[in-house]
């Protein structure tokens, strides 16, 4: 259970609008049309509950592709080179680091360019708070569920702006209109300050949430307490990582009270802080139900191979409907996704976009089948990975599940490990469905059945992303059918590995941060971490037993598991890693090849990105800056 922390102060906070943007309250569908005031709102249950709903859609889509920052504005996810539309997205932008402050990409603090105004968000949740108690036909039980779930969200909201603006305005109460102007000229506060507000509104929450949800099909996405648990884990994960935990860059950055908003002394309670947090959300999601995916095979299972099952089971935490693996889940998700993901599995047609596709930057990070990074498994040919190689005899025996036999593939799709053909398809690649009993051969080169034809539908980089398309789709050589679910916000193997982080910073490593990251490594078919590196080139073997080489492990293995679901965006900024990662170039193979000799070129499709300290924070947009004196730009802009 976690601790309650009552405050008796009342302190007023504003956001940095002007006072009478306040004044302006645009329900939309929240009550009925005409009737637009705050008594009507909260005058009968169905009225406040329209209110309380848009609340929650505030909060970012995390399914969205190309506006939710930590999809494609990374560099795990590659678009159509050739489609221009695709290319100008808001995301897309992002990557190829083109923000701006004049007028910033994915507002989020103003509300523009694919961006929500947060600061409308928490106004009306502090409205919602403020006025909920007036509604004569709502249950107490009821009344207190959705004030402590609003809270939730206020915090959450917080903690997304905070995540990309840093320090931020502390909105605990919107202002009365009749407010001085001065009033409205708010500071942006420290990020330990802003950290500590969160987390004592989601401990304030806690006690009145619902334990889980009833009905997964009416109720997805509603907070529960193993959500509010799991966010404030991730919120103390945030503050104890080396951006926000005595980042000496940004030393001298202060406002004009000559308030430094960063400390620049690292503090490693923090991480022990954070490590008790996540353990308490493990324990208490655990106790709700939640639990690591299994794969539950449909009538004609007998029919799978143990391979094929694994494949499932991988893909099974992200695509399959209310598993117990998914703690919060994005109900907001579409088809769009598995759409751009998804292979044309025939030629023509809306159905399968395929202009999505995953960087082969990160296609080498995934692991051998020995569970070791391809540069320390002395078994792997690293340096023979861009050759081809005919798949014949042993090679198609050992891989049979996974490339077609007889067929011409680069060496890099050989021997790894399988999460990497559970996450990933490409040419050449065997794709199954839980719907068919033949997997369907994928062909990527250009004029084929999957490859590129017209500049309307193809992927550039040559490896689809497996991962975001359910097993369970409707698929042929003349047909798919998408099928919807609801994608992770956050899984238990999420706090698994934060869990393993958070040990291993406070001790080094231990019995229980091998357990945790085992357990992971355990349901993707490969050998256990000290086992795995026994046999590694000599000059790694010793890394489990080290902090530093343990730290270097629980990243990529969160690299991995997490990948193509928006938290390797987040961890490389955490960590202070994002500056190396997010100026590789962009690779992959020629999709414009109609052989193999030709295919198989490794291709950049996008150099010289930018990306210094400035990028690790949005900017404020200089009219805000104009508007409210007291905000201070963030380093760089």
């Amino acid at each position: 259970m976690l601790n309650v922390m009552k405050k008796n102060i009342k302190i007023v906070i504003v956001t940095i609008f002007a006072a009478l943007a306040f004044s302006r309250c645009d329900y939309l569908d929240v009550v009925p049309e005409g009737t637009a005031t705050m008594d009507n709102a909260f005058s009968t249950r169905i009225n406040s509950e329209k209110f309380f709903f848009s609340c929650y859609n505030y909060l970012p889509n995390f399914a969205n592709l190309f506006t939710y920052p930590a999809n494609v504005g990374g560099d795990e996810f590659f678009w159509n080179i050739d489609n221009s539309g695709i290319r100008e997205r808001s995301g897309s932008k992002i990557a190829r680091g083109q923000q701006t402050q004049n007028d910033p990409i994915q507002n989020y603090w103003d509300g523009a360019r694919d961006g929500k105004n947060m600061f409308i968000g928490l106004r009306d949740c502090n409205i919602f708070l403020d006025n909920i108690h007036k509604v004569p036909d709502l249950e107490d039980y009821e009344r207190k569920y959705w004030m402590a779930e609003v809270k939730v969200v206020k915090a959450y909201i917080h903690f997304f702006l905070m995540q990309l603006y840093g320090p931020i305005p502390i909105v605990k109460e919107n202002i009365d209109i009749t407010a001085a102007p001065a009033e409205t000229r708010v500071y942006r506060e420290p990020v330990d300050e802003v950290t500590e507000y969160i987390v004592s509104l989601i401990d304030e929450a806690y006690p009145d949430l619902m334990e889980e949800i009833e009905d997964p099909t009416t109720q997805t996405g509603r907070i529960t307490q193993s959500i509010a648990a799991a966010i404030k884990a991730k919120v103390l994960i945030w503050a104890a990582s080396p951006f926000n935990n005595g980042n000496s860059d940004y030393s001298d950055f202060v406002d004009n009270r000559g308030v430094h908003l960063y400390s620049a002394t690292s503090d490693p309670a923090k991480w022990k802080r954070a490590a008790d947090a996540v353990k308490e959300a493990i324990d208490i999601a655990e106790y709700a139900g939640h639990r690591l995916y299994e794969y539950s095979p449909p009538g004609n299972a007998a029919n799978f191979s143990a391979n094929r099952k694994l494949d499932y089971a991988l893909r099974g935490p992200i695509t399959d409907r209310f598993n117990d693996e998914i703690i919060w889940g994005c109900t907001n998700n579409s088809d769009e996704m598995q759409r751009y993901c998804c292979p044309q599995f025939y030629n023509e047609g809306a159905a399968a976009v395929s202009e999505v596709c995953a960087t082969l930057n990160v296609v080498e990070q995934f692991y051998t089948s020995n569970g070791l990074p391809i540069t320390e498994d002395p078994n792997w040919d690293f340096n023979g990975r861009y050759e081809k190689q005919k798949v014949e005899g042993a090679l198609a025996t050992w891989h049979s599940d996974y490339v077609a036999a007889n067929e011409i593939t680069a060496r890099m799709n050989f021997y790894r490990e399988p999460r990497f053909y559970a996450f990933l398809s490409f040419d050449r690649a065997l794709f199954a469905t839980s719907q068919t009993i033949n997997p369907i051969t994928i062909k990527n080169r250009s004029a084929e059945a999957q490859g590129y034809k017209v500049e309307s539908y193809h992927i550039s980089t040559g490896y689809y992303v497996k991962k975001l398309v359910p097993f369970e789709i409707a698929a042929g050589p003349t047909y798919s059918t998408p099928r919807r679910y609801s994608m992770p916000v956050i899984r238990l193997a999420d706090l698994y590995l934060l869990y393993a982080e958070a040990l291993n910073e406070v001790d080094g490593p231990s019995d229980p941060v091998y357990a945790y990251l085992d357990a992971i490594r355990t349901r993707a078919g490969i050998p256990a971490v000290k086992d795995a590196y026994a046999n590694a080139s000599p000059e790694y073997r010793n890394k489990p037993n080290t902090k530093d080489g343990m730290r270097e492990i629980i990243k990529r293995e969160r690299m991995i598991e997490l990948s193509f679901e928006g938290e390797r965006f987040w961890d490389l900024r955490r960590w202070k890693d994002a500056a190396q990662y997010f100026t590789e170039p962009i690779r992959g193979w020629n999709y414009q090849g109609t052989s193999d000799v030709s295919y198989y070129n490794v291709i950049t499709y996008l150099d010289n990105r930018t990306y210094n300290l400035k990028h690790y924070l949005w900017p404020i947009k200089l009219s805000s800056l104009i508007v409210n004196s007291n905000l201070v730009q963030n380093p760089g802009w």
